[in-house]
């Protein structure tokens, strides 16, 4: 059976990933830097995603590729060692996932994303990219961070439409599992939300008071936001799990934000 390589596997996303496609009985193969012990029903390699090496071990009978890790800066270099690294091991299928916005939002993250996505669109292997809408995982620490100022700005306009990290990951086994079908339909939560909403939900799950200071985003970034282009496209996927039910699942989070 080919083996179906999940870079980033380690992180939220894809851990998720990972244990869903072992339930599947897929043979998953993962990389880090790093060795340590697989998880098990999976295999490890080490290799160094920047520089590529150790990568074409990592890619041997590999059919599918998984490119899930990245971060605020380098995403475009990242990716061109992965996909450079897939053509030659004629990978039959690269999945990349990207976020709403990548191609509208005039921020370095949006920007880093829009580069690995042109790099993935220009290798020459088969892909699909995912855009995925703010995991609630990440909108977490953020709204934990803002409910302890003294006054929490609340941009005019700035709207949010975060979405569980299993919903992303179950839509992402979902694309590898399937064919090579490009950009496909964006995945994003239930329900928009201002930046006030997201931070006053999590506060009154953790009994908080905030005061609230309305801001105004000056130039391109603030026009963006303010015209929704970080949300979902109309055809765009939505997932079941809510920001509020996320905030209860993670109870120990929020009874040690109380003390």
């Amino acid at each position: 059976m080919s083996a179906i390589l999940v870079t980033g596997g380690t992180g939220t996303i894809g851990s998720y990933v990972v244990e869903s496609l072992r339930a599947l009985g897929r043979d998953v193969r993962t990389v880090s830097r790093h060795a340590h012990v697989p998880a098990d029903g999976t295999s490890h390699v080490v290799c160094d995603l920047r520089t590529g090496d150790g990568l074409a071990d990592a890619m041997r009978d590999v059919e599918t590729v998984l490119h899930l890790a990245g971060g605020a800066s380098g995403d475009g270099a990242l990716t061109a060692t992965v996909a450079r690294a897939a053509r030659t091991a004629s990978v039959a299928h690269l999945v990349l996932i990207s976020v709403i916005g990548a191609d509208a939002m005039p921020i370095g993250y949006f920007r880093e994303k829009k580069a690995a996505e042109s790099v993935v669109r220009e290798s020459r292997v088969p892909f699909s990219i995912l855009r995925a809408a703010q995991a609630h995982s990440l909108v977490l620490p953020l709204a934990q961070m803002m409910s302890k100022l003294p006054l929490v700005p609340n941009p005019t306009g700035l709207r949010f439409e975060p979405v569980d990290p299993r919903d992303i990951a179950d839509r992402l086994v979902e694309i590898a599992e399937g064919t090579p079908a490009g950009l496909v339909p964006d995945i994003a939560g239930p329900q928009v939300y201002s930046l006030r909403e997201l931070v006053q939900s999590y506060a009154d799950a953790v009994g908080k008071r905030c005061a609230f200071v309305r801001v105004r985003i000056p130039g391109a970034i603030g026009r963006a936001y303010r015209a929704g282009e970080n949300l979902a496209a109309r055809d765009a996927d939505h997932g079941e799990r809510t920001w509020e039910g996320y905030i209860a699942e993670h109870g120990a989070l929020v009874v040690s934000a109380r003390k």
